[in-house]
């Protein structure tokens, strides 16, 4: 079977994920997910800017929090 419609999914929620967190500064994720999330960026690059070239790891991580609803409340407590 294609992997058309796993692939098409992700890609909606990398989108709605880049819309709504987008902005949110890859240090802030580290503080959240470890030194190794979004390696070879700097912490003062954007999710937005680093989401289309993120490893698996960095973003099976992210998707899971996006889709239990997680990741406001982790991105508002690492930010305060």
């Amino acid at each position: 079977m294609s992997k058309a419609v796993p692939d098409n999914q992700h890609r909606n929620q990398d989108g709605e994920i880049s819309h709504k967190h987008g902005a949110t500064p890859i240090g802030t994720l580290r503080k959240i997910y470890g030194q190794g999330f979004a390696a070879g960026y700097p912490p003062t690059d954007r999710l937005s800017e680093a989401l289309p070239y993120l490893n698996e790891t960095s973003l099976s991580q992210l998707r899971r929090d996006y889709k239990t609803g997680h990741l406001d409340h982790k991105i508002t407590h690492a930010s305060g």
